[in-house]
Order: structure tokens, then C-alpha cells, then sequence
């Protein structure tokens, strides 16, 4: 894909807000479409990986600033918005890329029903509400051009359910209600949405024991390879549709 994307992915005087773009899938999208041309804002809740991310960028010919943004603060994603405009003019993708399971990342090994719901809480927040609060933020900035496409991140969890309740049942939400409500609201206004919803991906070393359907994760830019097309131009009659890339493991694939 990457070679014929080469011939039909230009992203000059286009802007591009990537959220969780600190590691993983959020920094590649931000490379890549930086790589294409775009100016690209990097937010994350750690400025200083996203601050050292962007003196990258620039420092090889491209465009980027870095914000620090909690997606849960509304405050703040509004504020995030306006800077883009404010530096950029526009704002004309919008990569919802900041996620993660509550679980893993506060390292909590309790039964769902002795979890405290604060953890609950966050889950619910970072994985739904940063999505639904970043396209409240910027639909307007995309309805004054006619123009804009969001990206919602998925998982394949949401689809199969997990451990992790919090988490699925919010990206069971993104991937169907959220992304296809969206996307009924934007379409007639020239706004575009889709979401892209991963399997294991190999981020994380631990990826690489959860089984798919093609015996191995995937490749980071495998699925950045899947964003780059959705935003581009090739995929222009495409909105209210989420792609599975997860190697099968959502058919139903045995631990």
C-alpha cells in the first residue's frame, strides 16, 4: 500500500490534530502525514515527549507543534483547536489516536466489580469522551471549509468484548455509534469519518502473544498505512465505516 500511497497521498497546505501522538500509532500517523506535507499538531498529556517528537519533524523540513492536552478536559481540547487555527489557519484531519486500556495502564489486577470506579472513570473518559469532545472541538473549523476528515481509533476488544470492560464497551461505542453519528452529521457539511480498529500491534512487546487468525501482530505501519489511505483524496466517497485490521482475531480466535 505504502508504494502506491506514495503516488496519490499528498497532504500539502493540509492540517492535521493527532491525539495520543506521544508513542505508538498516534506518532507514526503524525510522521507520516508530516512526511506528506501536512503540518501536524502532536497532543499528548506528556509535552515533553511530544516537544522532543517535534523538534524531529521540523528539523527534517516539516511543519508540527506540540500541546500538551488531557482529552478528558474539555478546556483544553477546545484550547487546542483554537491554537491550530490560530498557527495553522485549519484544521483538516483529526486522528483520535489517545486511548488505552484502564487496566494495563494503572496496573490493576482486581475483579471489574472490586475495580474502584475512578479507574472506571478514566477509561470511559480517555476512550470516548476525548474522541467525542475532539470532534465538538474542530466540526465547525471543517464545516467553515466544507471540508474535513476524523479518524476514530477502535479495537478489535471493542468488537469482542474483554477483561478490560471499561475500555471495550467504549470502543464498542466509538466504532459504531460515535464514528456513524458523526459521520450522518458531517457528511452533508463535507466532513468525512471513519474509524480504524486494531488487533494486537506490535507497540507493545506483549502484542506478540495475542493470537490472530495470520499467526503473528501486526506492523505499526500496517495500520498507519490503513489511516494514510482513509484521510487521502483516494478515499473520498468513504464515511461511517470502520475497518477491522486485526488478522482475523475478531473472527473469533482461541487463547
Amino acid at each position: 500500500m505504502d508504494q502506491a500511497l506514495n503516488k496519490i497521498a499528498d497532504f500539502s497546505g493540509q492540517t492535521a490534530i493527532i491525539t495520543g501522538a506521544g508513542s505508538g500509532i498516534g506518532l507514526l500517523s503524525a510522521q507520516r502525514l508530516a512526511s506528506r506535507g501536512a503540518s501536524v499538531v502532536l497532543t499528548d498529556v506528556d509535552l515533553e515527549t511530544v516537544k522532543a517528537e517535534v523538534e524531529k519533524i521540523n528539523g527534517s523540513g516539516g511543519s508540527s507543534m506540540a500541546l500538551r492536552v488531557d482529552v478528558r478536559d474539555y478546556s483544553m481540547v477546545k484550547s487546542a483547536a483554537e491554537k491550530t487555527v490560530e498557527e495553522y489557519g485549519r484544521i483538516d484531519i483529526l486522528i483520535n489516536s489517545a486511548g488505552g486500556a484502564s487496566r494495563r495502564v494503572f496496573g490493576r489486577k482486581e475483579d471489574f466489580k472490586d475495580l474502584p470506579i475512578d479507574i472506571i472513570d478514566w477509561g470511559i473518559d480517555v476512550n470516548l469522551k476525548g474522541p467525542l469532545y475532539f470532534a465538538h472541538a474542530v466540526m465547525g473549523y471543517m464545516f467553515d471549509q466544507g471540508k474535513g476528515v476524523i479518524i476514530n481509533i477502535g479495537s478489535s476488544e471493542g468488537e469482542t468484548g474483554s477483561g478490560v470492560i471499561d475500555y471495550s464497551a467504549a470502543k464498542s461505542a466509538v466504532m459504531n455509534g460515535l464514528t456513524k453519528s458523526l459521520a450522518l452529521y458531517g457528511g452533508p457539511r463535507g466532513v468525512r469519518v471513519c474509524c480504524v480498529s486494531p488487533g494486537p500491534v506490535l507497540t507493545r512487546p506483549a502484542m506478540a502473544n495475542m493470537k490472530t487468525l495470520l499467526g503473528r501482530a501486526a506492523q505499526p505501519q500496517e495500520v498507519v498505512d490503513l489511516i494514510e489511505y482513509l484521510c487521502s483524496e483516494k478515499a473520498a466517497f468513504i464515511t461511517g465505516t470502520n475497518y477491522m485490521i486485526d488478522g482475523g482475531r475478531s473472527c473469533g480466535v482461541r487463547e
